[in-house]
């Protein structure tokens, strides 16, 4: 069978897994509110008119996250979705959000969900609207997903930009995934789909971190000094509604069955290894090339 890829959401991750699929030989489209003229990469639609693409696509990829109304790519297709005679599997970008607080436990892909945060929820009924949709037609991956961060989106670019904030919370870890991860990860669940029903997979590397360690580590690699340690009990007076529900919960994610599943290691299994790519790609891009002269 020949492999057509549809990616709802040419975002963050979705532009990375366009790009990993492109590579492995794969026929990508993609939709974007606004695609504006053609660009290199997959062929692009407006998402208000995904309707023939979703016809014609055997794999389909959902990044697009969920509004107070729902799914809106159900919202918009589900139609599209039920009619779609093609359709094989489906992977749908949700969040471990949907785990809610375990006091710093471990939570593995057999956890039942306990989202406590109105997103979270909100991610956790759009994980069972998908399933209602595809029950018995189609193959659906949960891709449940930690903290994504990647180049111009990361902890060195915080501490360039003044924001970052070194809180410190011993005990409190986070789970977090590169860009790039996800992309290898969704491509190689796309290509080894599960046989039929749901399958939970865990987009989290092989180490959940204090924020701060993350910080401090950002820091050491730019050769600067890291700012000051702020105890969690002062950082939290000045955190947006947003951030403090973010520091609510701790959990850590476990990683192994989706692994084991998958078949795969991770590119960057740990943030330092995150960390220390996008640093050498930034520098790499920004070196001056054979006999040229940089002017001070």
């Amino acid at each position: 069978m020949t492999m057509r890829m549809l990616v709802i959401g040419l975002g963050f991750s979705g532009g990375a897994i366009a790009a990993e699929a492109l590579r492995h030989g794969v026929a990508v489209t993609a939709t974007s509110r606004d695609p504006g003229p053609p660009r290199p990469g997959p062929s692009v639609v407006p998402f208000d008119a995904a309707g023939e693409a979703i016809a014609a696509a055997t794999h389909l990829v959902v990044t697009a996250p969920p509004g107070e109304a729902g799914d809106p790519v159900l919202l918009a297709h589900a139609a599209a979705v039920r009619d779609a005679t093609s359709l094989r599997w489906v992977g749908y970008i949700s969040t471990t959000g949907v785990y809610g607080d375990h006091g710093g436990a471990a939570v593995d892909e057999t956890t039942p969900p306990t989202p406590g945060q109105p997103r979270s929820r909100r991610r956790r009924d759009a994980e069972l609207a998908w399933e209602a949709v595809l029950a018995g037609r189609a193959a659906l991956d949960l891709l449940r997903a930690g903290g994504i961060y990647g180049p111009g989106r990361s902890a060195l670019d915080d501490l360039r930009a003044g924001t970052a904030r070194r809180v410190s919370r011993p005990g409190h870890a986070f789970s977090r995934i590169y860009r790039d991860d996800i992309a290898q990860a969704v491509l190689a669940a796309a290509l080894a789909p599960p046989p039929s029903g749901t399958r939970v997979l865990h987009l989290v590397d092989d180490e959940p971190a204090e924020s701060a360690a993350v910080t401090e580590y950002a820091a050491a690699l730019l050769g600067i000094t890291p700012p000051p340690a702020i105890p969690f009990a002062e950082a939290e007076r000045a955190m947006s509604p947003m951030a403090r529900s973010f520091w609510a919960e701790n959990r850590r994610v476990d990683n192994a069955r989706t692994k084991a599943a998958l078949g795969l290691r991770w590119r960057y299994p740990s943030f330092r290894e995150g960390l220390a790519a996008i640093l050498a790609e930034e520098r790499q891009q920004f070196a001056p090339q054979q006999g040229e002269v940089l002017r001070p």
